[in-house]
């Protein structure tokens, strides 16, 4: 995939979205939302990127949300190691925080706004490629001790604008613990996806991901399995995620690890890989 020859100005802002009536029903109409999760090392991030740019081919705007603190999404997208330094997280950008919410990041305690102006983020500090705009959240000081500072006040009503009022394709690449998510924009959200691999420990973290989604009113959470070997691998998840539902499988491909280690995305390195990505996007789209 062709990359811009450079990153989006960081010093403008971009044209405000017009508000979106969003009506579920009839996805010919309606942009799809999906969210991507799964425990680390289990390929979300080449599930996001792989939907990404299927979804981008067809002639989509796509917004591709980088909510994992360990971002790799970039990377997955082809977008350049130099490029990728230009790309600064969300919640690193101190002088938009203090404008929007009234406050300096980091700051707990004080007062501050919790519904800050966002609808001119992606255009004014994504990264674009092609029909892609990635945009990388980071990751908050403070809220990773449990204080709700202006910088994640920011990132939450960020994501909900993303899912509940933009007409963009959005896929979200989110860690497993979904702290981003509120009630509000988990319900926004079309497609919970949670990727699996085989082995108990990525089971029991679908597991612990299914309860929390389910706890913000997710009602539908589906499963990707990656890395597959043999046929017993899928009936092996099958079996084990009986409440969730099934998406497809992705088969483990050398290919796919050597295209990481060479930058580049995972399209480019397995038309094997692409396919199953295809036929999962067809499945998840007759479900909903």
């Amino acid at each position: 995939m062709a990359k811009s020859s450079r990153p989006i100005d960081e010093t403008r802002f971009g044209r405000a979205c017009l508000p979106v009536g969003r009506v579920r029903g009839d996805l010919k109409g309606i942009p799809m939302k999906i969210a991507v999760t799964g425990k680390g090392g289990v390929g979300k991030t080449t599930v996001s990127a792989l939907l990404s740019h299927i979804y981008a081919k067809e002639g989509k705007q796509v917004i591709a949300v980088d909510a994992d603190p360990d971002a790799n999404l970039a990377a997955a997208l082809g977008i350049s190691r130099q490029d990728i330094q230009h790309v600064k997280p969300i919640a690193e950008l101190t002088e938009l925080i203090e404008e929007r919410t009234g406050a300096k990041p980091g700051t707990t305690g004080g007062i501050f706004k919790i519904n800050p102006r966002v609808d001119d983020i992606p255009e004014g500090f994504g990264f674009r490629i092609e029909n892609i705009t990635l945009l990388i959240m980071g990751k908050s000081r403070s809220a990773a001790s449990g204080c709700y500072c202006p910088e994640h006040a920011l990132l939450r009503r960020l994501l909900k604008h993303l899912i509940v009022e933009r007409d963009e394709i959005v896929i979200v690449d989110m860690e497993a613990g979904i702290e981003h998510l509120t009630r509000g924009t988990a319900e926004g959200v079309d497609a919970f996806i949670v990727v699996v691999e085989p082995g108990q420990r990525s089971i029991q973290t679908a597991l612990a991901v299914k309860d929390l989604a389910r706890g913000l009113g997710v009602k539908r959470v589906f499963v990707i399995s990656n890395k597959v070997r043999k046929e017993e691998d899928i009936t092996f998840l099958k079996d084990e995620l009986i409440d969730l539902e099934f998406l497809g499988a992705i088969s483990f491909n050398d290919s796919i690890m050597e295209s990481d280690i060479q930058g580049r995305p995972p399209w480019q390195a397995s038309d094997q890989t692409l396919n199953e990505a295809l036929r999962i996007k067809s499945t998840l789209e007759s479900l909903l």
